[in-house]
């Protein structure tokens, strides 16, 4: 079954023609040399072996940002498949349809050297005629975001399949307003929130980095870094009753922060926030003293005009 890519092709799209005319996408990030037999299919083994070279190319530049540029660079190079489909913005509000059809192969001496050849389609989908749920997904942060969740709404713009019923629709939309907008909420007023006293959330080069930080089992809803530096903050979102399972996927998190992310001396810590908590999760959380629950709050009101 093929997956969906959003996939940014330079800074703001800059080099989208160039990719568009010459049947690629492609993407650099300091790493200059042809990668054709150092391709891991973990792509965890990819990051630590090129890391250290990432950092070499932009000194100053963190564990966190090194592991992100590696990551996107891995599944470009790699973890997209023949047959996969990528989304790409060409700068004007219209998104281009381009299917994967070859392996990765190298250009020295460009701008995006490492790339894979793509078949753009005639079709286009203009970001006016997405979803919000779409929307959110292919507006993320990073030069790759995975949005195959969004695959019947794609392949019904691109005229595939059917829409589906109107109840499914619904349902759908219900879901993603409380969980989605959630955390973008929470992202966009995290300065008045208790958490923004003390933390910030990662960001890089003015980039919130840290909402959907990828990681080996699944990306975290908001990575977070203390004021002061010495501690990183795993947030995890739920939409209705959090149970002990949560616990689990946060320590999940957290031992990756801790093993590929946190720097010498950085501590970590995780945070569940969700509507209600029952008594599994308040065992679980009575012996993992470094994850705390936080309730959210949704106040909705009428009044007569």
């Amino acid at each position: 079954m093929k997956n969906y890519y959003r996939i940014m092709l330079g800074r703001q799209s800059n080099l989208a023609s160039e990719c568009i005319a010459g049947n690629f996408i492609g993407a650099g990030f300091g790493i200059n040399q042809d990668l054709t037999n150092l391709l891991p299919d973990n792509w965890r083994e990819f990051n630590h072996a090129f890391r250290p070279i990432y950092q070499e190319a932009y000194p100053g530049k963190s564990k966190i940002a090194a592991g992100l540029s590696c990551g996107f660079l891995w599944t470009i190079s790699k973890g997209i498949r023949m047959g996969d489909i990528a989304l790409c913005p060409d700068g004007s509000g219209t998104y281009r349809v381009g299917e994967v059809v070859g392996d990765y192969f190298y250009v020295p001496g460009t701008a995006l050297p490492h790339r894979r050849p793509v078949r753009w389609l005639v079709t286009t989908i203009a970001r006016n005629d997405m979803s919000e749920g779409l929307k959110g997904s292919t507006g993320s942060i990073g030069t790759v975001s995975e949005i195959t969740k969004h695959r019947e709404e794609i392949e019904r713009l691109l005229g595939e399949i059917l829409p589906p019923p109107p109840d499914s629709v619904v349902e759908d939309l219900a879901s993603f307003a409380l969980e989605k907008h959630l955390e973008d909420f929470l992202v966009q007023n995290w300065g008045q929130t208790e958490l923004g006293r003390d933390y910030d959330i990662y960001t890089e080069d003015g980039e919130k980095v840290g909402q959907q930080y990828p990681s080996d089992t699944g990306p975290m809803d908001i990575l977070a870094i203390r004021k002061d530096k010495k501690e990183l903050l795993v947030v995890e979102l739920k939409k209705g009753r959090a149970s002990d399972s949560v616990v689990g996927q946060v320590m999940r998190y957290m031992g990756y922060v801790a093993e590929e992310l946190a720097e010498v001396g950085q501590s970590v810590r995780g945070i569940i926030i969700a509507q209600e908590d029952d008594n599994r999760l308040r065992r679980a959380l009575a012996v993992a003293p470094n994850i705390a629950f936080y309730r959210f709050q949704v106040s909705f009101k009428l009044q007569k005009g």
